[in-house]
């Protein structure tokens, strides 16, 4: 994308209600656009980074289940159903917003914050013998919570995108393999969005669905509005409701070992059991047309989060630094003000590839501006093409993490 094709701009200054580091930048970069509390507008630069994640994540989603996509609204019956209706404290509805439109239907819908209710009946007409079984789906889409603090940027909101995962079992047995199996893939994700090194498998209550534990992947980050137990020797954590001496001794864990850190929740993992089945009567029957209830799973990633968490972590005081596999671009051109250089740049952009490329063609801004632009921007690769340069047929290549400069032949670019 070339820059003047690029409606957004950068800003120097953001609202002082703004306060978390990933909503500034964010916001300064011309990623994210705030529309209320809770709720952003994803800009073009900042939507390929959200599908860059996505696609990330379909990569190891599509190894274990196949996708769908399920429905934003749904009937208030569904949830009276799973008895969850009058105790999901962020549940919301949507109806008419006026006298004319609810002359038109006055029908009120829930907003989904999440899709067991929803899936469980869909799974029971199609799926009821153990022939059918096991199987997993999965969709990447926008939910609705009804947060009382809608607060640190994309880190809590009251419209964020998720990836929800949703797995049916003949046994508990097979559940827990599968369990197993998808903690796996959980762990090649953030390792492919450069975040395995800090990020821990969180042990978690298991809640109204299981005696065991339920899995967090917590991401260790110093403005995350979590807080865990790490145990460092063994890779593991404990969130705070699970981290008692009572747990620890069950656990074989020294509690006074634990180190007390702060961070934010990437993902969970949560076998549902047989709650569902039993609520809406979600039976199999086995090879001698025996029934019996399918057994659960529930898997989540938060996408626009991870937005969010990978902002905070990937920053310095000049702007964003964005890892390659989720940079919005793999390179920034950066032709300085002057004809020759600009249409240098055309044809370096046309070389790399303009899928590859965030080109920077504004021929009535400063050099000083436009390497601002790119610092705060984040791409990991600058090209800078200028009078010196070109009289090498070079043009000079920096790291945006560590700032390395190399001059390299513009002939050898694609190599």
């Amino acid at each position: 994308m070339k820059f003047s094709q690029n409606f957004t701009k950068t800003s120097k200054t953001v609202s002082a209600e703004t306060e978390s580091i990933n909503a500034k930048l964010l916001t300064r970069a011309g990623f994210i656009y705030q529309e209320l509390a809770g709720a952003y507008a994803f800009l073009p630069l900042g939507w390929r980074v959200i599908q860059n994640i996505e696609s990330i994540v379909r990569e190891e989603m599509d190894k274990i289940a196949t996708e769908l996509h399920l429905t934003s609204l749904s009937p208030r019956e569904r949830w009276q159903a799973t008895k969850r209706h009058d105790s999901v404290d962020v549940l919301m509805s949507t109806k008419a917003a006026n006298e004319v439109a609810l002359q038109k239907s006055t029908a009120e819908y829930i907003l989904n914050p999440t899709h067991e209710d929803i899936i469980t009946p869909i799974a029971k007409q199609y799926a009821n013998s153990y022939k059918d079984l096991p199987f997993a789906t999965y969709q990447i889409r926008t939910k609705f919570r009804n947060e009382a603090r809608a607060k640190s940027g994309l880190l809590r909101g009251r419209e964020f995108i998720m990836k929800d995962l949703y797995s049916f079992h003949t046994s508990e047995d097979n559940l827990k393999e599968f369990y197993e199996v998808a903690k796996e893939r959980y762990i090649a994700v953030y390792e492919k969005l450069g975040l395995a090194k800090d990020t821990f498998i969180t042990l978690a209550s298991g809640g109204d669905f299981t005696k065991e534990y339920s899995h967090e992947f917590q991401t260790l980050l110093e403005s995350g509005e979590d807080t865990i137990y790490l145990d460092r020797e063994n890779k593991i954590a404990y969130n705070k409701e699970v981290a008692t001496p009572e747990d620890a001794k069950k656990l074989g864990v020294d509690f006074n070992k634990l180190e007390e850190v702060k961070a934010s929740e990437v993902g969970n993992i949560f076998p549902l059991g047989t709650k569902y089945s039993e609520l809406l009567d979600y039976y199999y029957t086995d090879q001698d047309n025996t029934r019996h209830l399918v057994w659960m799973g529930s898997y989540g990633i938060g996408i626009s989060r991870l937005m969010g968490v990978i902002a905070e972590k990937y920053h310095d005081d000049k702007g964003l630094v964005w890892p390659e596999n989720v940079a919005p671009y793999k390179y920034h051109i950066i032709a300085l003000p002057d004809t020759a250089n600009i249409k240098a740049g055309e044809d370096i952009y046309k070389q790399l590839g303009e899928e590859n490329c965030l080109f920077d063609d504004r021929a009535d801004v400063s050099p000083g501006e436009k390497f601002g632009d790119a610092d705060l921007i984040g791409i990991p690769n600058q090209i800078i093409i200028s009078n010196k340069t070109l009289e090498s047929d070079s043009v000079e290549f920096v790291d945006r993490a560590t700032g390395k400069k190399e001059m390299i032949k513009i002939s050898e670019l694609t190599n």
